[in-house]
């Protein structure tokens, strides 16, 4: 997940090096370029200058996102836990969130962060702790915007170790953290240890039992992910945790909607790479590693789990505003976020609305969510089905996949229409 999909709107920020995927996760978010804009002057949605088309990196406030997916105003989360696993720590969070929460008229939350080991000391000179700052920023704020009334617990992993965040999704589950689990990082599958990943597996298992949603982003890079021996090179490859097929996978589109009003227009697939100003494109593909579940049996037809198994917007072309001082230096903190890493928090607001709406956790969410693109008139009416686009990675010509009708490996079933969906997936209830 190795493409950039966090600009700054004012500072400049560190690039990350490049570590073998054989060690570490990375995460769905990168803050670096050079910063096109300021924020203006004015208090909550309309301050940003990028709220045009005619800008080069239009952007989305939660307000705009909320309406171009119809995120129901009756429910809030209240009563329900997101947890979200990242790394290294950030220690400007609370008083980011508290920017965000006030600059766009939200609730105020105050944020529960966990070791989930040893509690690491954040080095702000070290570019890849920037850079999981930039995603902790990211994770913590959407989900709270689409789901402002749930807690938030925030485990922090002592590295991006593999270790550590295996630790990390062992503690949230060894301690039935929360209703939601949110992870904005992976890699290829075939560079994790089969330990860890069988370990991995193991600890889905008991959040599965526990009926807690698992959610990660499937990658920044198409359908491909950086390879094993750290070189910068790329291989074509389903990125893991996603492909578990007791994980949704969540997938990045280009969104099309009003900047003024949110109304929603049309998506297509995620894919900027090969341009002059290359973001990503939004993760995809086939396990090596997985057989195709059941849930996907009508919709997958090949005989290995496929990722994503939903998206949601990731293009840093219409990105999210979010706030990070420890990445966008003394301007503000505001950057524009993207990448697959900015779509798994909101699912995992949207299921924390959905909790509330049923009155209980709904637990692995993936069968109802194959069940209900498995009937026409249902699918269009929770689902935006994304048939335009590919996620091929031509940085390192890499072939990818194509949008089609119903499900593929760019952008799964699509992006939610979250009120409807919501209404089927709690039986009217919500």
């Amino acid at each position: 997940m190795a493409s950039l999909a966090a600009i700054p709107l004012a500072g400049v920020t560190a690039s990350a090096g490049t570590v073998a995927a054989t060690v570490r996760m990375t995460p769905a978010a990168r803050p670096g370029g050079t910063p096109p804009y300021q924020k203006t002057s004015g208090p909550q949605d309309g301050s940003f200058p990028c709220q045009s088309a005619s800008f080069l990196l239009p952007c989305y406030t939660p307000a705009l996102i909320r309406q171009a997916y119809d995120i129901p105003a009756n429910l809030t989360g209240a009563g329900e836990t997101i947890a979200i696993i990242d790394a290294f720590g950030d220690p400007t969070l609370q008083s980011d969130l508290n920017t965000f929460d006030a600059t766009f008229g939200l609730a105020a939350t105050t944020v529960n962060v966990i070791c989930a080991t040893t509690c690491p000391t954040f080095n702000p000179a070290n570019a890849d702790e920037v850079v999981w700052a930039s995603e902790i920023s990211i994770d913590v704020q959407w989900a709270h915007a689409i789901a402002p009334g749930a807690a938030i617990d925030l485990v922090i992993a002592a590295s991006d170790a593999d270790p550590d965040l295996l630790a990390a999704q062992q503690y949230v589950v060894g301690h039935n953290l929360g209703d939601v689990l949110s992870q904005s990082f992976g890699e290829a599958e075939t560079c994790m240890d089969p330990g860890i990943f069988a370990a991995q597996h193991k600890a889905f298992e008991v959040a599965a039992a526990e009926h807690m949603t698992v959610f990660a982003s499937s990658g920044d890079a198409g359908s491909a992910l950086a390879d094993c021996t750290g070189d910068g090179g790329f291989i074509q490859s389903a990125s893991t945790p996603a492909s578990d097929p007791l994980v949704t996978g969540v997938g990045g589109t280009h969104l099309n909607a009003d900047f003024t009003t949110g109304q929603y227009q049309s998506e297509s697939v995620w894919n900027d790479s090969g341009k002059t100003f290359d973001i990503g494109a939004g993760g995809g593909g086939y396990s090596t590693k997985v057989s195709r579940p059941l849930y996907q049996i009508l919709a997958n037809h090949t005989q290995f789990r496929g990722v994503p198994d939903v998206s949601y917007d990731g293009d840093f072309f219409g990105g999210v505003l979010s706030v990070c001082s420890e990445c966008s230096g003394t301007f503000g903190g505001f950057i524009i976020a993207g990448g697959t890493s900015a779509g798994s928090p909101q699912w995992a607001g949207i299921a924390a609305l959905a909790d509330q709406g049923a009155g209980h956790r709904l637990g692995l969410l993936n069968p109802s969510l194959y069940a209900v693109a498995a009937v026409p008139a249902t699918y269009k009416y929770a689902f935006h089905d994304v048939v335009t686009g590919n996620n091929a990675w031509d940085v390192a010509g890499v072939p990818g996949y194509s949008a089609a009708p119903g499900w593929e490996p760019a952008t799964g079933l699509g992006t939610p229409d979250a009120a409807h969906l919501i209404h089927l997936l709690t039986f009217g209830k919500a």
